[in-house]
């Protein structure tokens, strides 16, 4: 079943697998339409009880939150793009089914935020940048956002990634968590199958129970994060 091209995200299921395509022609933007349509293909999966495979279009795995949305200065649009951001990742890393990310390419910011909030990542072995550069660009990395790099990446990482900066090619994005394995553009998707196949064969009521146990002191903490982002927007947003 694939769903009609109505939004920038595609919805494919086949054999118990549903493929999330992101493509909005662009960097994938993470603006409102985008995390809506994340959301509602995730509600879809989930009533499916299907395995998800999140992917991209080729090159572009997300370039983050829509730097567009920041400089019309709307800002009750930024804190529903932000907000929806923040609670993308809390549904993922606390989603009933397992969830395999096939990055297509690049991934920054919210973008690398929604890669890290999947169970297993497979990058491209080269051609792609993996990038927190949120400090870069004068913004502060969110609470939320340092919960979910702080879950999933080497500790000597966290600083590098989030403070300084750093940009890490997929090699180097590998070594330091952000990915558990590599292949090439040409067979990332048959990669990524055979990972969503072999987590299917899983008992699923055992897996989603294991998952929640292992993440439930993180999955607190990120809770309280996006409260404490949320506060914060709010107060900077509204005091324009």
């Amino acid at each position: 079943m694939t769903s009609p091209i109505t939004s920038p995200v595609s919805y494919t299921l086949n054999d118990g697998i549903a493929t999330l395509t992101l493509d909005d022609g662009k960097a994938n933007a993470m603006n409102p339409r985008m995390l809506q349509a994340v959301n509602d293909a995730l509600t879809q999966a989930e009533a499916d009880q299907a395995v998800v495979v999140l992917t991209g279009r080729p090159g572009m795995f997300s370039g983050g939150f829509d730097l567009g949305i920041f400089k019309a200065g709307d800002a009750a649009e930024q804190l529903r793009m932000l907000n929806a951001g923040a609670q993308i990742t809390h549904r993922l890393l606390s989603f009933p089914h397992p969830v395999v990310a096939a990055c297509s390419g690049h991934a920054v910011a919210m973008g690398v935020f929604l890669l890290l909030s999947t169970d297993v990542r497979i990058g491209l072995t080269e051609g792609a940048m993996v990038h927190v550069n949120e400090v870069q660009i004068g913004m502060t990395v969110p609470h939320f956002a340092l919960e979910v790099c702080r879950q999933r990446l080497a500790p000597a990482h966290l600083t590098l990634a989030a403070v300084t900066a750093q940009p890490y090619t997929t090699a180097q994005a590998l070594t330091a968590g952000f990915f558990d394995e590599l292949a090439p553009a040409e067979t990332l998707a048959t990669a990524a199958l055979a990972q969503a196949t072999r987590l299917k064969k899983l008992n699923r009521a055992a897996f989603t129970a294991t998952k929640l146990r292992q993440r439930q002191v993180g999955l607190a903490a990120l809770a309280l994060a996006i409260e404490a982002d949320a506060k914060d927007w709010g107060a900077r947003l509204t005091a324009r």
